[in-house]
């Protein structure tokens, strides 16, 4: 693979790729897979920047690579007078700043959304003066002092944290870790969405603490809860069903499996006075809408928000299973005329599936669904045409008739 007579162009490692390659590529996409390479001239350190080059060797782009990785290179830039070094770094997170403000978000928001902000497999979550850090890949790694002084530079922040205990870094020969970037701080915070209060574990919480990318979406159930015996299933926090009751629920129940999801949940019910309304108990949400099912309970609305049910094509089968069941049983509690609010987070099942999944559902159910709205996540995650992988969320709201 290595052919150390190629002549380097600037004194850097080149990357040649095969003469055919994928139309990502040449589309934009910044991920180049080890069987779209040719050779590599030049010994590369996992991390180090290099120079990609097509067949005929014009130049492609510049970013890091880790021969360890399936995806060998990742672009961060195809200017070829582009360097990348800190003032990359920083120029990049202050554009992807401009962008948030420009469109509203500006308390709570991710800051940086990856090949989104072409910085590949980079994630900034900001909670107002507190930011969260993933960095998933050998070569951002090896970047993150440049990023936290960037992040320092331009917010002056109370606190850093990086939550990179992800399994996902093991695949780049990167060991899990999570702890203080900044002078440490105390990590359980409070956070403002929508006109409520939340609590924030940035420490132990699920991804970096809290789901940004659903704040957009819980505003719109706003209409379909006013009056209306509400039921939260894979509810987390709580965050759902909080803003269910904020909307003039009548009655509100959620079910998590996690004790401790639901123990915090209950804070945050209780945080916003909503408490009354509110309530959550650990269950396993298969197992119990499945009974209750059985049992005739009805409600006026379900949500579903369940996690990832796949994180692989070769499992994407057990996921369509996982959707259509959990969407079944959901139907069959909503009395007519009510709403379902669904989602999933499964960047493998595309829009068009899920549809096609809540469709099959609904047959087998036996109910007709009128659609109300369909949305992807916040758009502080923007989506860009032509990067699958950037359009994971889809979340539906329907009613059953």
């Amino acid at each position: 693979m290595i052919n150390q007579g190629f002549i380097y162009i600037c004194g850097m490692t080149n990357v040649i790729l095969k003469k055919k390659i994928s139309q990502r590529i040449t589309n934009g996409h910044p991920w180049i897979f080890a069987n779209e390479v040719a050779e590599v001239n030049g010994v590369a350190d996992g991390g180090e920047t290099v120079e990609v080059f097509t067949y005929d060797k014009k130049f492609v782009g510049r970013g890091y690579i880790n021969q360890r990785s399936q995806i060998m290179v990742r672009l961060l830039t195809r200017d070829r007078n582009e360097a990348i070094d800190e003032a990359f770094f920083y120029n990049r997170i202050a554009s992807a700043w401009q962008y948030r403000q420009q469109i509203g978000y500006t308390e709570n928001c991710r800051l940086v959304f990856g090949e989104a902000d072409e910085m590949p497999a980079l994630i900034i979550d900001k909670f107002n003066d507190y930011f969260v850090l993933q960095t998933l890949a050998l070569g951002m790694d090896k970047w993150k002092p440049a990023i936290v002084a960037a992040l320092q530079k331009i917010f002056n922040p109370k606190g850093i944290y990086e939550r990179n205990d992800v399994p996902v870094r093991e695949l780049e020969g990167i060991p899990q870790q999570k702890g203080f970037l900044t002078t440490p701080f105390d990590t359980k915070i409070l956070i403002n969405e929508n006109g409520l209060k939340f609590h924030v574990d940035i420490e132990n919480g699920q991804k970096t603490g809290y789901f940004l990318d659903q704040q957009d979406n819980r505003r719109a159930i706003q209409h379909i809860c006013k009056g209306a015996d509400v039921l939260g299933a894979f509810t987390y926090t709580g965050t759902f069903e909080i803003h269910a009751a904020h909307y003039g629920a009548k009655s509100v129940f959620g079910i998590d499996i996690s004790e401790n999801a639901v123990a915090q949940a209950n804070k945050n019910a209780a945080l916003n006075g909503l408490e009354n309304v509110c309530r959550f108990e650990a269950m396993n949400a298969f197992d119990v809408l499945k009974q209750w099912g059985k049992d005739g309970k009805q409600y006026d609305v379900v949500m579903l928000d369940p996690p990832a049910f796949t994180k692989s094509r070769e499992t994407i089968q057990k996921a369509i299973t996982g959707y259509k069941e959990i969407n079944l049983r959901g139907m069959k509690l909503i009395k007519k005329g009510g709403f379902l609010v669904t989602s999933s987070c499964t960047n493998l099942v595309q829009p068009e599936l899920f549809l096609q999944i809540i469709e099959m559902a609904a047959k087998d159910a036996r109910r007709k669904l009128r659609q109300v709205t369909f949305q992807a996540q916040a758009s502080d995650h923007p989506i860009i045409w032509g990067m699958e992988n950037t359009n994971y969320l889809k979340f539906l709201i329907v009613q059953v008739i």
